[in-house]
């Protein structure tokens, strides 16, 4: 029986098995069909294989030595249908971003330094790049910590993910559509990419809250047949041609804060069926924020802007995200000058998977 070395690691508030792209199929049609068999797709429940039957565990990252100058490593972030046959290379996420240098360094891509190490990461679904910075006492990467990150019980070391500009955009523009907002399905939205697609919609004009559980929004058919209708629609003006099937652009509704935190949302991550995300994604939450930031756009109104030098706390079904964004508004298009966030990253077990055949 032919196996394949993997590394299955908790990044963020998701969960994936890490590869050297070394170790898989250089052809991407056989890497694929030899990724499903090993996450047990396609099957509601996965019992065949590594995946756990949520879009948040259903992940797959792929590293290999960056041919990149400026970068480490490159980042290949795929994810892998639960209960249909499929492998998406349209979005990155963030969430695992958080366990790629370690991962980096546990197989030897990058040499850990005597107290902390950095990273430069090459996100290769987007073309952006990020900084991972963590603690590596000894030369070892250091699993403990007290930074909680909600969503995720217990704590763990934290990892400092820093983003450059916004040339990471999977649409290529920070406004896809050219506008602040737009109007589609009747409703006011405001269609952004820092790093992820998102359709920024208020849950008031859903007639929402915007505070429902993630068990009341799956059970919410009427909701998910008009979230479905507008990414659908928002998908063609952002360029990214027909989304059915895909999991771009993401579609979050945001209301007013009630615990503290800068902006409340909630998030759906998958289509087709439509569901509901647990958390938000990390490139989700920074998108978010963008939009919030910009005068005129949805949800500026909303938006509680914290003490200076404290991040926005992105409030979510499980919690709340802490991300910094640096925007320039002054600029024609505005320009994102920074973006930074802080998660935690462990692993969870290093050994062989064997694929069902």
């Amino acid at each position: 029986m032919t196996g394949v070395r993997c590394l299955l690691m908790r990044g963020g508030t998701s969960k994936g098995a890490f590869f050297l792209a070394s170790d898989l199929p250089a052809d991407a049609a056989e890497r694929d069909d030899l990724l499903l068999r090993i996450m047990g797709s396609p099957d509601p429940t996965q019992i065949d294989g590594l995946g756990g039957a949520q879009p948040v565990t259903s992940k797959v990252a792929v590293l290999s030595p960056s041919a990149e100058p400026d970068c480490d490593v490159d980042y290949l972030f795929l994810q892998v249908g639960i209960d249909s046959a499929t492998v998406a290379d349209n979005q990155t996420c963030g969430n695992l971003l958080a366990a790629v240098g370690q991962f980096a360094v546990e197989r030897g891509l990058v040499a850990a330094g005597p107290e902390r190490t950095s990273v430069r990461i090459h996100m290769v679904n987007t073309g952006g790049r990020a900084e991972s910075t963590f603690a590596t006492p000894g030369g070892c990467v250091d699993y403990a910590g007290a930074t909680a990150v909600a969503g995720v019980p217990g704590t763990a070391a934290p990892v400092a993910l820093a983003f450059a500009g916004t040339e990471g955009s999977v649409c290529g523009s920070l406004l896809p559509t050219g506008r602040r907002v737009d109007e589609i399905d009747g409703l006011a939205v405001t269609c952004v990419d820092n790093g992820m697609p998102v359709v920024v919609v208020r849950a008031a004009d859903l007639g929402r809250t915007g505070y429902e559980t993630r068990a009341e929004l799956a059970a919410d058919a009427e909701l998910a047949e008009r979230v479905g209708s507008l990414r659908r629609h928002a998908g063609k003006r952002m360029g990214l041609g027909d989304v059915t099937g895909t999991a771009v652009p993401k579609v979050t509704l945001v209301s007013a804060p009630r615990h503290g935190g800068a902006i409340a949302t909630r998030t759906f991550n998958v289509f087709d069926p439509v569901r509901p995300h647990p958390s938000i994604g990390v490139f989700g939450a920074v998108s978010v924020v963008t939009a919030a930031l910009l005068d005129g756009a949805v949800g500026h109104e909303l938006l509680v802007r914290p003490p200076s030098g404290r991040p926005f706390a992105v409030e979510h079904a499980s919690g709340a995200l802490e991300v910094e964004v640096d925007l320039d508004q002054h600029s024609d298009p505005p320009a994102v000058r920074r973006a930074a966030v802080i998660r935690t990253a462990r692993p969870l077990f290093d050994g062989t998977t064997y694929p069902r055949p």
